[in-house]
Parts: C-alpha cells; sequence; structure tokens
C-alpha cells in the first residue's frame, strides 16, 4: 500500500469518532492539531479541562485521553489505515501526548477495525443490570483486548467484589464530607432537563441513571444529594460483575496505555452485547485505591473499576463538535 494523506472530511470523521471515547465527568480533555504537510495528527491535553479536586495527579485526564486515541487507531484502520504512535513524543512538552501518523502505508489492523460498529454505539449504563453470567468467551475476548494495549483485566471473586461495594460506600462518604469535592461535580453535571441550549460536555440528569435503593452499588450518584426532578428508584444487582483494569506500572504512559486499553474493552463489551459503566471513586483515595486492587492478581495498579452486565443501554451524554477540538495546520510537519 502506498502512504496516504488524509483530506478534510475523513480528517473530521476520525476526530469526531475519537471525541466518543469516555473521559472523567464527560469533561472531555483533548485537543487535535493536524500538521497537514505530513499527515501527522497530534494530541494533546486540554488542562483548561482537568478536575483539579477529583483527579489531582491527571491520571483520569490521560485516561481519557487514551480512549480518544484508541477510538481514533479504530476508526482509522475501519477506513483501510495503519497509524503509527508514538506517546509522549516531546519529553519537554507533557501536554503533547501523542503523535499519531494516517499516512502510513502499512495494512490496517481487522482486529481494532472490527471494533468500529461498537463506537457509536458505547454509551455508560448506569441501571440496573440483570444477574445473567456473562459468558466466559466474551470474559477472555475482553481480557485479551486488556493485553493488546499492555494493560490486564481482572475478574475479582465474590469476596472481594464485596469489598468493593463496601470501599464504594467509603468513598461515597468521604466525597459527601468534600465540599470542594462536591461543587466540581456540581460544576460537570446537570440536574435540571436538557433545553434547547443543550452543552456539549459534562454529564446530562438524563444519563444518571435512577437513584440507588438498597445496598451499595459501584455506579457513581452524580445527583449527590441534589433534586433531579421525574429521576425515578431502583433496586440494583446485589452481586454485580465487575471488572479490575490495572497496569504494573503507575506514570503519565502507563496511564495513556491503561486509557486505550480501558476503551479496547468497553468496545469489546459493547460488541457482545453487554453494557458497561465505570467507577474510579475508589481510585480518587491513595488509601482506598491500594486496596481496590485483587490481592490474587499480578496487577499492581488498579486504573479502573468496571461494571459489566446485560441492561438497558445508557442515555448518549453531549460531545464538543470537532470544531472546537481540532485545529488544521496547513502545509506544516512534524519537525
Amino acid at each position: 500500500m502506498t502512504a496516504r494523506l488524509v483530506d478534510a472530511s475523513t480528517l473530521t470523521a476520525l476526530v469526531a469518532d475519537a471525541t466518543a471515547a469516555p473521559s472523567l465527568h464527560n469533561a472531555q480533555p483533548w485537543s487535535f492539531r493536524y500538521l497537514s504537510g505530513d499527515g501527522v495528527l497530534l494530541l494533546y491535553a486540554d488542562v483548561s479541562r482537568a478536575l483539579p479536586r477529583t483527579d489531582p495527579d491527571t491520571r483520569g485526564l490521560h485516561m481519557g485521553c487514551g480512549a480518544a486515541l484508541l477510538n481514533l487507531r479504530v476508526a482509522a484502520a475501519a477506513a483501510g489505515r495503519a497509524p503509527v504512535v508514538r506517546l509522549l513524543p516531546e519529553p519537554t512538552d507533557p501536554t503533547l501526548l501523542a503523535e499519531v501518523t494516517l499516512a502510513g502505508a502499512d495494512r490496517p489492523d481487522r482486529t481494532l477495525a472490527g471494533l468500529y460498529p461498537a463506537i457509536p454505539r458505547r454509551h455508560s449504563s448506569r441501571h440496573p443490570y440483570g444477574d445473567r453470567p456473562v459468558p466466559a468467551d466474551l470474559r477472555d475476548r475482553m481480557c485479551e483486548a486488556a493485553r493488546a494495549e499492555g494493560a490486564q483485566l481482572v475478574f475479582p471473586g465474590a469476596w472481594h467484589v464485596q469489598e468493593l461495594l463496601e470501599l464504594v460506600q467509603d468513598a461515597e462518604g468521604r466525597e459527601a464530607l468534600d465540599p470542594e469535592l462536591r461543587a466540581e461535580t456540581a460544576r460537570w453535571t446537570r440536574t435540571g432537563p436538557t433545553g434547547s441550549g443543550r452543552a456539549s460536555d459534562g454529564i446530562p440528569a438524563e444519563a444518571f441513571g435512577p437513584a440507588r435503593y438498597g445496598p451499595a452499588t459501584p455506579v457513581r450518584d452524580f445527583a449527590a444529594g441534589r433534586a433531579v426532578p421525574g429521576r425515578g428508584w431502583a433496586v440494583f444487582e446485589r452481586n454485580p460483575h465487575i471488572a479490575l483494569l490495572g497496569t504494573g506500572h503507575d506514570g503519565p504512559a502507563d496511564w495513556l496505555r491503561a486509557g486505550q486499553a480501558l476503551e479496547r474493552v468497553l468496545l469489546t463489551a459493547t460488541a457482545g452485547g453487554l453494557v458497561t459503566s465505570m467507577t474510579s471513586q475508589t481510585l480518587e483515595w491513595p488509601e482506598l485505591r491500594w486496596v481496590t486492587r485483587d490481592p490474587s492478581s499480578g496487577t499492581a495498579h488498579v486504573q479502573m473499576v468496571i461494571r459489566l452486565g446485560y441492561g438497558p443501554e445508557g442515555h448518549p451524554s453531549p460531545r464538543r463538535p470537532v470544531t472546537e477540538v481540532l485545529d488544521v495546520v496547513q502545509d506544516a510537519v512534524r519537525r
């Protein structure tokens, strides 16, 4: 195959697919710059969208950007391209997270391309799930998806799942006593109905799911005690299906790999008919993050707690238009 530069419509479509990725509080902390001279797309962290109280070390920010990078790779593969990715290519600029050469001449990754239909279908579902078990072969495919991106996916046993639920309750109690954290959550969530002036980021009330009735569940309640008109109550599953995504190390490059692994797992789950949601509450407190890990596994650092199963699809959260996140520099090349 010969190298092909990217036309404007293809570039717009690729970035739109990238920005369908999940991010902490749907802050969408990414921006892209395309150097048209050599077909290089640069992924930057938009630090103006960081969450300093919830995510002080920007681990979650990096994971969200990593998830966007995975979506970009999937979309490029589906378009018949084989992007070449370099993580953290400029040591003097920590906001430059990845360099993606889109005009590569290799053959596209068919496995990644096969995940493309799942991108628009993947939404966090904060509803109760059924008790139907997840088939072993689908679990294996999700574990392989994580391994392909340099991470590990672990399905903890029943005793550890119950311990995780207790840790979620602990994290919720800590959050309730932290006014700065509650205020930060409130800034990125909306409890009123979506109107004509719909925001392009954050989490709308329609995506909160019902309020929990009964025991703890690993679903973050974005209402945080605030009234949400028309929101109902529901009993969630007592024994949820939980997976822990982890890495061997815990620096910015690991967080970017974990974000790619997370999205690859979520797309694999979606393609297999599952719905998913994520919670990082127990990971936002260092002392709780350590005990979140499954001691029977070799995972050193848990990067995300994933709840999965069979249930209703989640409500989509808004996305910023491509014009807000993409800057095209004509005839520029990467030096």
